[in-house]
């Protein structure tokens, strides 16, 4: 009447008792991302809480550390190549340079706030 044989009854229980590997492998995956969601929240909390204002004083303080080496390199430029003129544009040189010399320095203060090595 019954098909299965009494070994067979006996093992299915058992198997039910034993965790499965791949549930367990599973169950680790979503520890370890509520342990560092937890983390990111805790770390936010104690962080400084940053306004509007904040994020404005900060765009204005990029942009100006940009645009005022490259201010300085147009004009140190024009200068240059008004009393020795060359083929070459001493004014173009200066700017471009201004200008990488200000998105290091932007570069550099952004790494210094954000705490990144």
């Amino acid at each position: 009447m019954d098909d299965q044989t009494p070994a067979e009854d006996d093992e299915t229980p058992n198997r039910d008792l034993q965790p499965d590997h791949l549930q367990m492998q599973n169950q680790r995956e979503i520890e370890k991302r509520i342990a560092s969601q937890e983390i990111r929240k805790l770390k936010a909390k104690n962080e400084k809480h940053h306004t509007i204002w904040f994020g404005l004083g900060m765009f204005g303080l990029i942009g100006w550390s940009v645009a005022i080496p490259a201010v300085l390199g147009a004009t140190i430029g024009m200068w240059i190549d008004s009393r020795w003129p060359t083929p070459y544009s001493w004014s173009l040189m200066l700017l471009i340079g201004g200008i990488a010399l200000g998105c290091f320095n932007a570069w550099k203060w952004l790494h210094k706030e954000g705490g990144i090595d």
